[in-house]
């Protein structure tokens, strides 16, 4: 029996991950919010009703393909933080930006659905959390790395949070670095933002014609943020 199940496993997880395969094809062709179980199905050469028994629904696809794409992309920045001397935590800091960014450009319809617009009728369960998280607790480590050691530089001169600004830091702080202050964790959400943001203009078409290419523009901007947050 265990011979068979493990058989039956392996036949499964092969045609789970060509669903998925054919998936990301159409994604690339038409856009998340084009996708039908349908359409994989028959390009597949399956009936729906067998696809069904895999992914109950198009939410279901959608909801694998995502956490895919999120958990694709943390490896991509863990492994690159892990990669780095551990002493050296600018070093650290650049290479995982390098490496989100590299892992968008070779991902953009990937990218496009877990950053871009979006899906109409979509919403995002709760599984897709932990999986989200990821890259940024990458730079939440590495910043609490820095204030540890006492080696994150003193923060710019800028206005005091609101207190609802307050309260939001505190609660995020409880849950991924209860011992970073609300202004440190305030630089690194901004760093946090501008990164993602900077690589879904370039990725999206919206640098061109100002800083377009923009490898000097990434390089530049990833200095000045890690700078920002206090990473000497």
């Amino acid at each position: 029996m265990t011979a068979i199940r493990t058989a039956r496993d392996r036949a499964r997880a092969e045609l789970t991950r060509e669903i998925k395969d054919e998936a990301r094809r159409q994604l690339a062709a038409a856009g998340a919010d084009r996708l039908s179980l349908r359409s994989v199905a028959r390009e597949l050469g399956m009936v729906s009703s067998a696809l069904y028994r895999y992914f109950p629904s198009r939410d279901d696809l959608l909801t694998a393909l995502i956490i895919d794409a999120y958990n694709a992309l943390g490896e991509v920045a863990e492994n690159a933080d892990a990669a780095q001397p551990t002493s050296d935590r600018r070093g650290r800091w650049r290479a995982v930006c390098r490496a989100v960014r590299s892992w968008a450009r070779a991902h953009p319809h990937e990218y496009a659905l877990i950053y871009g617009s979006p899906i109409p009728g979509y919403r995002a369960p709760e599984d897709t959390v932990v999986p989200a998280g990821r890259v940024a607790l990458v730079l939440v480590g590495l910043v609490r790395e820095t204030w540890d050691a006492g080696d994150l530089a003193p923060a710019f001169d800028g206005p005091a949070p609101t207190p609802v600004l307050s309260e939001q830091l505190e609660r995020l702080a409880a849950l991924i670095a209860p011992q970073l202050p609300g202004p440190v964790l305030s630089r690194l959400v901004i760093a946090w933002t501008q990164l993602f943001g900077m690589i879904s203009f370039e990725l999206f078409g919206q640098l061109v014609g100002s800083v377009d290419p923009s490898e000097d523009f990434f390089e530049n901007t990833v200095e000045q943020i890690a700078t920002f947050v206090g990473i000497r």
